[in-house]
């Protein structure tokens, strides 16, 4: 099995094909820890991390924790409102003020795209991207690979369609990464205040005039959540008129190949990105995509800590 050289983890724009593959192969090695009575081994024992979350989160902070302490590490979590962030402190000061406490990793969430770099020239230890702006978000973007992969048994050839608020989501941007060194086809559809200017520079994607275009025949179709937070203005009318046209129902969910999944990174606003029916319906693997994350962020506290599989 090949080595991963990689000491941080910010975006799978900076990883290989090859580096992909030993994530999600570690990640399915290490997913049978969690069926286990006693979810636990001593894999990362004595390794300290650090879950410094600057944006509220639900999934990814408690499955990076979970992951941290089902191979054994210790875990401290940090969030702005208890943090000297609330007096003024910058990132930089943050940052060397808890490389003094000698961790290990540091797994960061930031609202400003491309903190992670600038945090990891400030540190000697490992940087992992827990979502930064609209940049990246490398472990949702892992997680949706192997939940396809599970159903599929590859990425190749696959057909996905990604729709919904483009601009602002750094899943997208991942999962384009992600899925286009795999060998996938993405197709993106979205309202046009909230598709990027040259989408096509996001990586090697069909940019769709509608909704139907884009899952029509497709294997996967990934909802994105409208990010109004990151907007900083409306970009729809309302709710109900972009789920007229952008929501998935199980109408157009008809488009698309018998049996495709049905994927969304959550939270999910349902009647408005989705039906509660396709949301709780039997193409739905949202829940499964929970799932497949911690085993996902255990590979990847693993690797960067320099483990090999053997």
């Amino acid at each position: 099995m090949a080595e991963f050289k990689h000491r941080n983890i910010i975006a799978l724009r900076d990883l290989t094909k090859g580096d992909i593959e030993l994530l999600l192969a570690t990640a399915e090695n290490l997913r049978e820890i969690n069926s286990r009575d006693i979810k636990k081994v001593p894999t990362l024992r004595g390794k300290t991390i650090i879950n410094l979350f600057y944006e509220a989160s639900t999934r990814t902070r408690t499955s990076f924790e979970i992951a941290a302490k089902r191979l054994s590490a210790d875990t401290v979590n940090i969030s702005p409102s208890t943090s000297s962030a609330t007096k003024g402190e910058t990132l930089a000061d943050t940052a060397l003020n808890l490389l003094a406490m000698k961790p290990d990793i540091i797994v960061m969430r930031h609202a400003v795209s491309g903190s992670h770099y600038h945090l990891a020239k400030k540190v000697t230890c490992s940087v992992i991207n827990a979502g930064d702006g609209a940049h990246e978000h490398p472990s949702q973007g892992l997680l949706d690979l192997l939940t396809m992969k599970d159903k599929f048994g590859r990425l190749d050839g696959l057909k996905v369609a990604i729709v919904g608020d483009i601009t602002h989501s750094r899943v997208a941007r991942s999962d384009i990464q992600g899925l286009t060194k795999m060998g996938s086809h993405v197709y993106l559809a979205g309202p046009p205040t909230m598709m990027p200017p040259a989408a096509e520079r996001l990586g090697s994607v069909t940019v769709c005039a509608t909704m139907k275009e884009a899952i029509q025949d497709a294997d996967v179709v990934m909802m994105l959540r409208i990010q109004q937070e990151r907007q900083g203005k409306t970009l729809m009318p309302n709710a109900r008129e972009y789920s007229r046209y952008f929501g998935l129902n199980p109408e157009n969910l008809k488009l698309a190949k018998p049996g495709a999944m049905v994927m969304h990174p959550g939270p999910i606003n349902r009647g408005v990105e989705m039906s509660s029916y396709v949301v709780d319906g039997s193409q739905s693997h949202i829940l499964k995509q929970v799932e497949n994350g911690v085993a996902v962020r255990m590979a990847m506290l693993y690797h960067v800590c320099g483990g090999e599989l053997e």
